[in-house]
């Protein structure tokens, strides 16, 4: 994968960028790997709460209330925020989100800044417009660190490096950190990092976060990581810089109760976060921490989701990336297939809304539908049942004449008269004869139906159906 950010405007389609991928037999095998331990460490530590479901249950609750009630506590957590000494700015989407946070930091003086792991600057391709101002961003999460100096991106919303192996990271490092000597044990790529990283820790003024959670109750913004880097940002510069979409807001302190017990066990299989850092506003005395602190609260399409019915459960994600984990699809084609920095079942439903279907149409239909995504989410989002949601939106914005559409409604209108489907199956079976072979299968299909065969056979429909059969024996009658 180039250092293109995944961007769905430019991005192919998923079947077309899915088909390449499926071919990268090491990079399968990473994410197999790397998702079979993930998973059955959640297995183990979800099968230790005996009131998991119930804990589900509250979570989705908390979420469904905080969206219904969505501006009331924005506008709460802007109080409480300003009045703890936070800077709020509002970012209606991606373009103001990225000038606002550009022209704090030049504010501050700096033109390095260190940034915490955060989707929310990778949906708004942060670093590439730092970098068009001339400013550097370092990355100093470990699996973010990888993809940064690999010229990677993301492929998984936890973890970003899992689709690279322990080989694949040490050449990144002996190259990008000139390491030539560079040992292979995971203390030898933590050693490495940790020296590289040390010195941006004592040095960049300004710090960039995400936002886990906003606590509408106190104004504060939490957190959760780790290894330690991010605490390492929001305590040791002099500006402090939060990105958060407006869907991170919960309504009390008390919520995190319930959602730092869902998140990790769901997220990597931990009990608790290492690390769990919430901060409100700044110091008055000014002696700890940083002494200028800004968060923005960007919706970039929030608001239209918020206005669909069925859509907005979408953003009652907490991002644990356990569908990611259980789902069939994600894990043969990893996440770049997805052109977006948010993959797998989550992805498919996120990014077609925020990008309001316009360059994500194939995503919905990136799913088998078996809904194991629906099974692990922590908040119980309808995944399968948003994904079928979408592509009913899919098919009314290419109309009628979409071939696709066009068939379904044939075939509909087939279905709904005896008459038309007998002559239907006889039409099919004399349709067929050039293609079936001697054992009584085709192997290819023309137009849309080729897709059927392309890595399947299809047997030949039979002789006669099963009510000729029943027919002739009297059974109509």
């Amino acid at each position: 994968m180039s250092g293109v950010a995944l961007d769905p405007k430019t991005a192919p389609t998923f079947p077309m960028a899915a088909k390449v991928l499926v071919g990268d037999t090491q990079m399968r095998k990473n994410v197999r790997h790397a998702t079979d331990i993930i998973q059955a460490k959640r297995a183990r530590v979800v099968g230790e709460m005996p009131d998991w479901q119930e804990l589900r249950e509250t979570g989705r609750r908390v979420r469904e209330h905080t969206m219904k009630f969505l501006d009331v506590y924005l506008e709460e957590f802007e109080r409480k925020c300003t009045a703890a000494g936070g800077v709020v700015h509002w970012a209606k989407d991606a373009d103001e989100a990225r000038q606002i946070v550009i022209g704090l930091v030049k504010a501050s003086g700096s033109h390095e800044v260190i940034k915490i792991k955060s989707m929310t600057t990778e949906e708004i391709q942060l670093n590439k417009a730092l970098e068009g101002a001339g400013i550097t961003p370092y990355e100093t999460d470990l699996a973010e660190l990888i993809i940064q100096l690999g010229g990677d991106q993301p492929s998984h919303i936890v973890v970003p490096a899992l689709h690279k192996n322990r080989q694949q990271i040490r050449e990144i490092f002996k190259r990008e950190m000139n390491l030539p000597n560079l040992g292979d044990t995971p203390q030898d790529l933590a050693d490495a990092a940790r020296l590289f990283l040390r010195k941006k820790f004592l040095t960049v003024k300004t710090g960039v976060s995400g936002a886990n959670f906003l606590i509408a109750e106190t104004g504060g913004v939490c957190v959760v990581e780790s290894e330690g880097n991010g605490r390492m940002c929001l305590t040791l510069p002099e500006t402090l810089i939060t990105i958060a979409g407006i869907d991170k807001v919960v309504p009390r302190l008390a919520d995190l109760e319930v959602l730092l017990q869902l998140l990790p066990r769901s997220a990597t299989g931990e009990r608790m976060n290492p690390y769990n850092s919430i901060w409100n506003g700044v110091d008055p005395r000014g002696v700890d921490g940083p002494k200028a602190f800004h968060i923005v609260l960007m919706d970039n399409a929030r608001t239209k989701v918020l206005e669909d019915s069925e859509g907005r459960q979408t953003l009652n994600c907490i991002r644990c990336g356990a569908c990611q984990n259980a789902c069939p699809v994600y894990r043969q084609t990893g996440g770049h297939a997805y052109g977006s920095v948010y993959a797998g079942p989550i992805g498919a439903i996120l990014t077609p809304q925020l990008q309001e279907m316009h360059y994500a149409q194939t995503l919905p239909y990136a799913s088998s539908l078996c809904g194991a995504c629906y099974e692990v989410c922590p908040v119980k989002i309808n995944i399968p049942e948003v994904l079928v949601h979408l592509r009913n939106r899919v098919v009314e914005q290419k109309g009628f004449f979409d071939p696709e559409a066009a068939a379904m409604k044939t075939v509909g209108m087939i279905f709904r008269s005896e008459r038309r489907f007998r002559a239907a199956q006889r039409f099919g079976r004399m349709a067929e004869t050039p293609l079936v072979d001697k054992d009584g299968w085709i192997g290819w299909l023309p137009g849309l139906l080729g897709g059927w065969t392309q890595v399947r056979d299809l047997r030949e429909m039979p002789k006669e159906t099963f009510r000729d059969w029943w027919e002739k024996r009297g059974g109509a009658s």
